[in-house]
């Protein structure tokens, strides 16, 4: 009785190196690779990659080119026979025209608004945040308080200081400072800070302290998340070499917190140019225009009568949010690949 002849060699597979061998039966058949998705895969694939990508196109990208267009035209938003060509006309009105007050103040405002997000509620939220990695008595009792504001809506906000914060009479601010007389915090259109007819005005600083109470909480959360992913060693390392806080925190803590600087400093400047719901609710008087609310005045407000002006609005605002983009993801990219 004779044993069974061992396989060849050659017939034996090596599942290790099963990918090699087809990758290599791929070259020698002209460089053919099987597709990454077939059948069902490819299927799922490309729905998941067409439908958000048109429903993004459809209601961003289209609008935003539609009021690119109608920008150059005079409209009143009724009849599209009405519709004329101007050019550069409205631009024109807004930035050297009739309506060049307005326009400049606007930005000017939008212009105070990302400095006070950056030196209030920005500063505020990082004090509060380390304080609070300090797991003091209560911390959580205090992050659920200074958190609040951020889970509301931007327009109850607006309400809530609107009614019970500045109402002139009872409002608890004219209760604290008022001197126990009427305080119109949010009709006062004097300047606090005025140059060429230009300026910070008062109702407008009020409505500054609205926002900021929302802001910090949101600052706080984000600060504190990433204080809480710092490692202990570096402030117990720190300490020994007999740093006090301030030089831990800015030599240690600070630089560590990068990624989450970059996010805070993104969403301040798109908070500042995109602002609109607590300014609208608060926005009776002058003086405290935004871009955003010249924008929704000239489209849909009361007297409205040319869409083309508020497209011009639009398209300026559109103009300053994407040069910001563009500058911070070119930055980014650049400094990805500087650091591989």
């Amino acid at each position: 009785m004779t044993a069974a002849n061992p396989a060849p060699a050659e017939a034996v597979a090596d599942p290790a190196t099963a990918g090699d061998d087809l990758d290599r039966d791929d070259g020698e058949n002209g460089g053919r690779r099987r597709p990454q998705f077939v059948g069902v895969d490819r299927r799922v694939f490309l729905a998941m990659l067409i439908i958000p990508t048109t429903i993004h196109v459809l209601i961003v990208w289209i609008p935003t080119l539609l009021s690119i267009v109608l920008s150059l035209t005079r409209w009143n938003g009724i009849r599209i026979g009405d519709l004329s060509w101007s050019g550069l006309e409205n631009y024109d009105e807004i930035i050297f025209g009739a309506f060049q007050r307005d326009f400049f103040q606007a930005v000017l405002n939008n212009v105070w608004l990302l400095l006070f997000l950056f030196l209030g509620p920005t500063l505020l939220g990082m004090f509060l945040a380390y304080l609070l990695d300090k797991n003091i008595r209560g911390s959580r009792i205090y992050q659920s308080v200074f958190y609040t504001p951020v889970v509301l809506s931007l327009a109850v906000v607006g309400f809530i200081w609107q009614n019970i914060m500045y109402d002139q009479e009872f409002g608890l601010a004219t209760w604290a400072f008022g001197g126990g007389e009427p305080v119109a915090w949010l009709g006062n259109q004097e300047f606090l800070i005025e140059f060429g007819g230009y300026g910070l005005s008062k109702n407008f600083v009020a409505i500054l302290v609205a926002m900021a109470w929302r802001h910090t909480g949101y600052v706080m959360v984000l600060y504190l998340a990433g204080l809480k992913s710092v490692d202990a060693s570096l402030k117990e390392s720190a300490s020994l070499d007999g740093c006090n806080e301030w030089q831990t925190f800015r030599h240690v803590l600070f630089p560590t917190l990068k990624p989450i600087n970059v996010i805070v400093v993104v969403i301040t400047v798109i908070e500042a140019l995109r602002a609109f719901d607590i300014v609208y609710v608060l926005n009776t008087p002058r003086n405290t225009e935004l871009l955003s609310i010249l924008t929704t005045d000239n489209l849909i407000g009361e007297g409205a009568d040319n869409v083309g002006r508020g497209s011009a609005y639009a398209t300026v605002l559109f103009l300053l949010c994407i040069g910001f983009v563009l500058w911070y993801v070119t930055n980014h990219y650049r400094n990805q690949e500087g650091s591989v």
